[in-house]
């Protein structure tokens, strides 16, 4: 690749429910090889899920699990399995006391498009559909994909080296993601232009009829989530006991000794468990031990050898050991 171009499509129009989106990408002037980038709330429109009433339900009746909340900003899981503020339900570019909710299944709709446009003009191109979200460690908003067909979201480069020679292990870099901060870009928020098109990467455009495997591939799955609640919600999942697949697979002993130390509290690794030493002073003190032991394991993916986490025979210990091997 030499240079890429990007550029907004004008004169789209309104969208309905009903519209052919795939007739309507056939209008244009496509290559081989382009990548149209849709946004996902024109797919909605088409698919006909905008709805009225009041985005609060909209955002409940959306959302699996919520991750984080401060004040009337909630950070959900929806059905789709995308963390998103309001579970990407959009209350903008609407009819007054209506909301878009996202596509049901957006890697399908990306799929239905570029099949509908090779099937009538024999173009073979990549259709990225794109929504709006927020990221954890920055201020601001980027786009991002949540469907794509024909293009493998995701690039790689586990097994090869750098110039240096060093081997890469983690770096993967999101093109679909890439693709749909461009498309932003070029298409702005307020301009009314939701279709762009992005010309010069031909090579990753899969042959007519491989789709890839979707956006559904640039989910992190929730056991390699190391943020998969907010703070005061990962206080609550250990207080009460639940949603422990939020805290990953189970840390090592050092690590959960480590974190016992730093509550006050003496473990020592035996094997796969960690025997943790409790106070002497006081059955309230020991009872309060015993609950920090508790809640330290649950939130490393451990757990005490007894479901009630009694102390041993002399009062003195309690071993904690992984929920799995």
């Amino acid at each position: 690749m030499t240079h890429l171009e990007a550029w907004a499509v004008e004169g789209i129009g309104e969208i309905t429910e009903g519209t052919d989106l795939a007739a309507l990408l056939c209008e244009l002037e496509l290559l081989d090889g382009d990548v149209v980038l849709v946004t996902s709330k024109v797919v909605s429109k088409a698919e006909g899920r905008v709805r009225a009433g009041e985005r609060e339900s909209a955002i409940r009746d959306e959302t699996v699990r919520v991750v984080a909340r401060r004040g009337p900003t909630s950070i959900v899981e929806n059905h789709l399995g995308l963390v998103m503020a309001a579970a990407g339900v959009d209350a903008s570019n609407v009819t007054t006391g209506h909301v878009v909710l996202l596509p049901t299944d957006p890697d399908a709709s990306a799929r239905t498009m570029r099949e509908g446009v090779l099937e009538r003009t024999g173009r073979n191109v990549a259709v990225v559909v794109t929504d709006t979200a927020g990221r954890a460690w920055r201020t601001g908003q980027t786009d991002l994909a949540v469907g794509v067909a024909g293009l493998e979201p995701l690039d790689d480069h586990a097994g090869r080296t750098d110039s240096y020679g060093n081997a890469l292990a983690v770096t993967a870099p999101a093109v679909a993601d890439e693709l749909a901060s461009v498309a932003e870009l070029v298409t702005g928020k307020l301009g009314g232009r939701p279709v762009s098109l992005v010309r010069g990467l031909g090579e990753r455009v899969l042959p007519a009829g491989r789709h890839g495997p979707g956006a559904r591939a640039l989910i992190r799955p929730r056991e390699q989530d190391m943020f998969a609640l907010g703070a005061r919600e990962a206080v609550v999942a250990a207080v009460r006991g639940r949603d422990a697949d939020c805290f990953g697979s189970p840390a090592t002993p050092a690590e959960v000794v480590e974190a016992l130390a730093s509550c006050g509290l003496e473990g020592t690794a035996e094997g796969v468990s960690v025997r943790v030493r409790l106070p002497v002073t006081g059955v309230r003190d020991q009872v309060a031990a015993v609950e920090r032991v508790r809640l330290i394991a649950h939130a490393h993916g451990w757990r005490p050898h007894s479901d009630t986490a009694a102390p041993d025979a002399r009062g003195e210990h309690v071993t904690i050991s992984p929920t799995s091997p």
